[in-house]
C-alpha cells in the first residue's frame, strides 16, 4: 500500500516553470532566477502563494501545460487560505491526495496478499478487524483520504445518491473520515511518516476542509465542459 506524502511543492515539471514565468516573469526575471528561488523553501512558498497563479489556472481555456501536482497545489492552497486553513503542509498533502485519487486505480485499497483491491468502505472497515498493526494504519489513512476526496470533489453526487437511493449522506463521509484520520494520527507510524500533525489537522477540521474543496470543485466544474475530475486531469495530462 502506498503512503501519500506532501510532495507537490518539491516536484516541479519544466512546464510548471514555464507557466510561472508566463504569469510572474515581470516580477521574477529569467528561468535561471526562478529555479534558484524555487530551491529556497521560503522563496518557493511565497511564489506559489501568489494569487495571480491561482487566477491564471482558473481563467485559462484549453489544455493547461502544467503538472497535475502543481495544478492541484495552487488551487487547494488558495481555497484553504480562504477557509483559514493556513498550514502549507496540509494543502500539499491534500493536493497529493487529489493527484493520486484522480487516477481511478489509486482510489482502491490494495491489501498485502490480497487477490483483488477493495473499493467500498464497508469492505475496508471489515478488513480492519483482521489486519495487522501496520496494515490497519494504512487502511485508516486510505479511508480518511477517500472520504475527503469523495465528499470534497463530488458532494452533489453524494447528495443525489443519498436522497434518491438511500446511500450514505455527507455527514456519514465526514464522520467516517474524521474518525479514521484521528485514529491514524495517534498511530506510531504517523510519527514515522511525519504525518501526525497533518492527519490530526484533517481530523479536527474535516468539515471545513471538505467545504473548501467543494468551493474548488464548483469553480472548476463551472469552467470546464467535462464535469468529471477525470476530465480535468485528462486536460492536464494531454499537455504533459
Amino acid at each position: 500500500m502506498k503512503m501519500i506524502q506532501p510532495n507537490c511543492r518539491a516536484r516541479f515539471a519544466a512546464e510548471d516553470i514555464e507557466f510561472i514565468l508566463s504569469i510572474l516573469g515581470g516580477k521574477i526575471g529569467t528561468a535561471e532566477c526562478l529555479i534558484k528561488l524555487l530551491a529556497d523553501e521560503d522563496s518557493r512558498d511565497l511564489i506559489l502563494d501568489d494569487e495571480a497563479l491561482f487566477h491564471a489556472l482558473l481563467e485559462r481555456r484549453g489544455c493547461l501545460r502544467v503538472s497535475s501536482r502543481f495544478y492541484f497545489y495552487i488551487l487547494v492552497r488558495q481555497v484553504f487560505l480562504r477557509s483559514d486553513i493556513q498550514d502549507r503542509a496540509v494543502a500539499d498533502y491534500v493536493a497529493e491526495v487529489l493527484t493520486e485519487f484522480a487516477r481511478a486505480e489509486q482510489a482502491r485499497c490494495v491489501l498485502p496478499g490480497g487477490a483483488n483491491p477493495i473499493e467500498y468502505f464497508f469492505e475496508m472497515l471489515a478488513a480492519l478487524k483482521t489486519a495487522d498493526d501496520r496494515t490497519s494504519f494504512f487502511i485508516r489513512v486510505h479511508i480518511g483520504n477517500y472520504s475527503l476526496f469523495l465528499s470534497g470533489v463530488f458532494p452533489d453526487r453524494i447528495r443525489f445518491r443519498a436522497e434518491a437511493r438511500g446511500f450514505p449522506d455527507l455527514r456519514y463521509y465526514e464522520n467516517l473520515g474524521r474518525m479514521q484520520y484521528r485514529m491514524a494520527s495517534d498511530h506510531r507510524l504517523a510519527q514515522r511518516y511525519e504525518l501526525a500533525n497533518i492527519l490530526g489537522t484533517l481530523s479536527e477540521r474535516f468539515g471545513r476542509t471538505r467545504l473548501a474543496l467543494n468551493d474548488m470543485a464548483e469553480r472548476l466544474f463551472t469552467l470546464e465542459a467535462d464535469y468529471s475530475l477525470e476530465g480535468l486531469i485528462r486536460a492536464i495530462k494531454n499537455a504533459e
